[in-house]
This record gives C-alpha cells, structure tokens and sequence, in this order.
C-alpha cells in the first residue's frame, strides 16, 4: 500500500471515530494492566465480565496481594489460562509494590520486566495510559495489516516496525485502536464485511466480499 493510499486508510477510519478507545474496563493503570494480562488469549468481552466484580474491591497491587492467587481466581477462572495469569498478576503486583511503590512504570523496558507483560501488552499500556504512539499487534491487527497490503510480515514484530515505519505521526496515537476495532468488526478474519467497508477501495485483498 502506498503513502499516500495508508494516509488516507487512517482519514477515512478517523472520520468514523475520532477517538477510538479500548473496550477493556479499568479504572487506573493497574487495573489496566490487570485486564490486559487477562485478555491474552480471551476476549475483551469475556474480561469485562470477569473484572466487574474484581475492580470494585480491587484497584492497587496492594490491595492485590492481600486478595492472594487463590481469591483472585474465584474472580477470573471464567477466562482461559486463568491458573498462570492469576499467578503473574500475583508476582507483578509484588513487584510493583517493591520496586515503583505500587505505580505502573511507563516505560517498555520496566513492563516488559513484569510477569505476564509481553511487548504487546506493554505497548497497550504505554498507548492507553501513557499517551504514547506505540503499536500493539494483536491477532487483528496482524491479520489487517497483511491482509490490506499495508504491511506484511511473518511475525507480530516484523509487522509492528513495519507499521510504525510506514502510518504517519498524525495517526499514531489512535492507529492501533483502528486497526483492532476495524478487524473485530468489520475486516473479520473468517468472513469480512467489505460491503460495510470504508476503505475497500484502498485495500489489496483479492477475495472481497459483497
């Protein structure tokens, strides 16, 4: 996909919804990160259900530690890999309590030192957060991105510096969140809605629908 061709992808997408945001509740940062390790694997939806009762007794790493892992799986045990995400959450909020006084640290380096926290996660957190224009590829954005043309890759990495390289600055601060609402909804991975789709014409899928 050309420049000017991923430009106007990301003015069309925009013009939908100006400011995209995750549909993962929380009500700080730790709780953010609470929901993102959780929704490795799972859906949004499905964490949502889960954290609803968890957040409201639960909003620090603090707070965390006293639940213990065996009261925080009677919250989460409804979400796939609840046992090994339980005990990072356990191990994470340990650290952040000795080591950031119970504060998320807003650099990649420091998250990705945290139990559970991969670069997709941190880059969720820095983005959602922290305000910074970084880019989480998960499984619909890395679908999106090979799909449209805009930037092929074999792995989630290659495919994150590839799109970082190639959407301009105006549109980095929401680009992930476009990509990711637009697959979930439209640019499904199964059956694609391309007769819902704004930017059909700018995409180099050959099999469109509709």
């Amino acid at each position: 996909m050309k420049p000017a061709a991923i430009d106007e992808f990301f003015r069309r997408l925009a013009a939908l919804n100006p400011e995209p945001q995750t549909e993962l509740n929380y009500v700080n940062a730790y709780t953010l990160l609470v929901a993102v390790v959780l929704s490795a694997q799972a859906t949004d939806a499905g964490v949502n259900r889960a954290t609803a009762a968890l957040f409201k007794k639960i909003k620090t790493p603090q707070a965390m530690l006293k639940l213990g892992e065996a009261g925080l799986k009677e919250y989460v045990k409804t979400i796939g890999l609840f046992n090994a995400k339980a005990k990072n959450i356990i191990a994470l909020s340990q650290i952040l309590v000795d080591k950031y006084g119970g504060e998320v640290p807003g650099t990649r380096d420091a998250l990705q030192e945290l139990p559970g926290v991969g670069r997709k996660t941190a880059n969720v957190i820095l983005n959602v957060f922290f305000g910074e224009p970084t880019m989480a590829v998960d499984t619909h954005v890395f679908r999106l991105a090979n799909r449209t043309g805009m930037a092929r890759g074999t792995t989630p990495e290659q495919v994150e510096e590839k799109l970082v390289k190639a959407i301009p600055a105006t549109w980095m601060r929401h680009a992930h969140h476009w990509l990711i609402l637009h697959g979930r909804y439209v640019c499904k991975a199964r059956a694609p809605r391309c007769d819902l789709c704004v930017v059909r014409d700018l995409c180099a899928f050959k099999d469109k629908t509709g």
